[in-house]
C-alpha cells in the first residue's frame, strides 16, 4: 500500500499499522523521504536523526508484541528546546552548541514508552525568543506554503515540518503563542494546553510562568491524541497540576456552546482587513451550525502585550543566567572570570536575546522593580479575572490568531516593536494559564499564493475538550 503522506492522520496511520496495511519501518521511510527532499528548501529541521528507521523496527516489535499505544510508529518531530537523552540540544543558540542532553524530559520520555518514531529536531528562534524563526543559529526557516515568507515563531520549524508533510505531528513549546501563531501562518493546528497540565521538566526554560509544550498537527483530532499521550501531573515539575485537580476541572458535554468576541479588541486598528473578514465569515459559519455568538467586554486584554513584555524578558534574564559557558557550551576564555562571562554571552547570544536579557534585568533592577514588575504581575491577576468572569457567560472567546497574515522573510526583523505586535491576540491565554487553539479557517490570496489564516479560540482551564469539539467544527466549514 502506498502511504499518502499528505493525507494520511494519526489515526488512520494507526489503524493501517494495525491491519498491517504497512509497518512502522515503511510509515516512518515514507515521512524521511519527504522530510529530507522539502527540507532544503525550509530548512525546518537543524537535524534529521539517523536512527529513525531503527526506532521504528522497536515500533513494529510493539505492534506484533500487542503492546501498541495510539502513538506507536507514528513519526513526530521535535523542537530543539526539549532534553533527549544523549542527542544534541541546542535551543538553536550558539552558547549551546555541542550539548546533549543528559536525560529525558518529561514528554520525551511518555513518547518513548509509547513507542514513538522520532523524526529529528525543528528549528525555532532562539531560546524561544522570536515569532519568525529569524534568529536561529542554524539560519532562517520558510514558510512551506511560499518560501518567501516566515513560517511563524518560535516554533516555526515544528510548524513547517508538519505542513511540509515531514512528520505526521510535532511538539512545541508556547510561551506567548509560539505554537498557535506559527500554527496559523502554515494552515496546521496548534494548541497551547492550560498552564501546569503537561510537564516542563526538560524544556529549557524561557519564562517559566508562561511557557506550556503543545502539539502541532494537521488536524484537530490528531491533537487531541498528542495531547493525551503527553499529558498528566510530573513529580520533577514544580508547577505541574495534580491529575484529581485536572478531573474535577473537566467540562459537560454539550452539543453547542455560546461564544464571546470581545469586539472591542478584535476590531482594533492595525488587524489585516482580509484577517478580520476570514473571522467574521467563521463565526457566522459557526452561528450557521447552532452555536451561540455573543459581544463580550473584556476591558482590560488591551494591557496584555504590555504585561507579557515585562514579565516575560524579565523571567527570561533570569533563566538565561545559567548560560554562562562554566558548565556546558560555549566556552570564550579572557583575562579572567567576568571577562570569561562577557564573551561568552556576548559571542554565544544572538540580538535578539540580548536585547531581552537586558530589557529583563532593567525592569528587574533597584527602582524599577516596583515601577514596572510588580505592576505587571498586578494587571497579570486583573486580565486573568476579566476571563474568569468572561467565562462565566460563555463557554468560548473567538480571536483571530494573528492580526496579520505570514509575512515576508526580512520585513519586520529591523523593527522589534512590529514583531511583538504580532503576539497581541495570543499573549492573554499564557498570561492567564488558560489553553488555547489555533484552527486553519481558509485563504487569502498574496501575490498569486494562497496564504493560510488561523482562527483561535480560548477556552477555560482544564477545558481542552471544549477546544477539541471546536475546532473539528471549524474544520467541517
Amino acid at each position: 500500500m502506498k502511504i499518502d503522506v499528505h493525507t494520511l492522520t494519526i489515526e488512520k496511520a494507526h489503524e493501517g499499522l494495525m491491519k498491517k496495511d504497512f509497518s512502522a519501518v515503511e510509515l516512518a521511510t515514507a515521512f524521511l523521504e519527504e522530510a529530507k527532499l522539502k527540507n532544503k528548501d525550509t530548512n525546518a529541521y537543524v537535524e534529521i536523526y539517523d536512527d529513525a528507521v531503527a526506532q521504528a523496527k522497536v515500533a513494529d516489535e510493539m505492534i506484533a508484541k500487542g503492546e501498541a499505544k495510539m502513538m506507536t510508529g507514528i513519526p513526530v518531530a521535535i523542537k530543539d528546546n526539549m532534553l533527549m537523552k544523549g542527542r544534541l540540544v541546542t535551543s538553536c543558540s550558539k552558547i549551546l552548541a555541542g550539548y546533549r542532553g543528559t536525560y529525558d524530559a518529561t514528554v520525551i520520555e511518555k513518547m518513548k514508552k509509547d513507542g514513538v518514531v522520532f523524526l529529528g529536531r525543528t528549528n525555532m528562534d532562539e531560546f524561544a525568543m522570536g515569532g519568525s524563526t529569524e534568529t536561529s543559529c542554524y539560519g532562517i526557516t520558510r514558510n512551506p506554503r511560499d518560501l518567501s515568507r516566515v513560517p511563524g515563531g518560535s516554533s516555526g520549524g515544528s510548524a513547517a515540518a508538519v505542513a511540509m508533510d515531514g512528520a505526521m505531528a510535532a511538539l512545541g513549546s508556547d510561551t506567548g503563542g509560539s505554537i498557535r501563531q506559527p500554527g496559523s501562518f502554515c494552515g496546521v493546528v496548534g494548541l497551547k494546553p492550560t498552564y501546569g497540565t503537561v510537564s516542563r521538566s526538560g524544556l529549557m526554560a524561557m519564562a517559566s510562568s508562561l511557557d506550556i509544550i503543545g502539539p502541532i498537527t494537521k488536524t484537530v483530532a490528531d491533537a487531541e491524541i498528542v495531547y493525551n499521550g503527553i499529558k498528566g501531573y510530573d513529580p520533577m515539575d514544580s508547577t505541574s497540576i495534580p491529575d484529581d485537580m485536572m478531573a474535577k476541572g473537566q467540562p459537560k458535554e454539550k452539543k453547542s456552546y455560546t461564544i464571546g468576541v470581545p469586539v472591542d479588541f478584535v476590531y482594533m486598528e492595525g488587524v489585516d482587513p482580509d484577517v478580520l473578514a476570514n473571522f467574521k465569515s467563521t463565526i457566522e459559519f459557526l452561528k450557521s451550525q447552532g452555536h451561540t455568538i455573543k459581544e463580550i467586554k473584556l476591558p482590560n486584554l488591551k494591557y496584555s502585550l504590555a504585561v507579557y513584555y515585562v514579565l516575560m524578558p524579565a523571567e527570561a534574564s533570569t533563566n538565561l543566567a545559567r548560560f554562562d559557558g562554566v558548565r556546558f557550551g560555549l566556552l570564550k576564555e579572557g583575562k579572567d572570570l567576568m571577562e570569561d562571562y562577557s564573551k561568552t554571552r556576548g559571542e554565544g547570544f544572538g540580538k535578539e536575546v540580548r536585547r531581552r536579557i537586558i530589557l529583563g534585568a532593567y525592569v528587574l533592577s533597584s527602582g524599577y522593580y516596583d515601577a514596572y514588575y510588580n505592576k505587571a504581575v498586578a494587571v497579570r491577576n486583573v486580565i486573568s479575572n476579566d476571563f474568569k468572569k468572561a467565562f462565566e457567560e460563555v463557554d468560548l472567546i473567538a480571536t483571530p490568531t494573528s492580526p496579520i497574515p505570514a509575512f515576508k522573510i526580512g520585513e519586520k526583523t529591523a523593527d522589534p516593536l512590529q514583531m511583538y505586535l504580532a503576539d497581541i491576540f495570543t499573549v492573554p491565554a499564557n498570561l492567564a494559564g488558560i489553553p488555547g487553539i489555533s484552527v486553519p479557517s481558509g485563504t487569502v490570496k498574496k501575490e498569486g499564493k494562497d496564504i493560510p489564516l488561523g482562527i483561535q479560540f480560548f477556552a477555560s482551564h482544564f477545558h481542552e475538550k471544549t477546544l477539541f469539539a471546536i475546532g473539528k467544527e471549524v474544520e467541517k466549514q
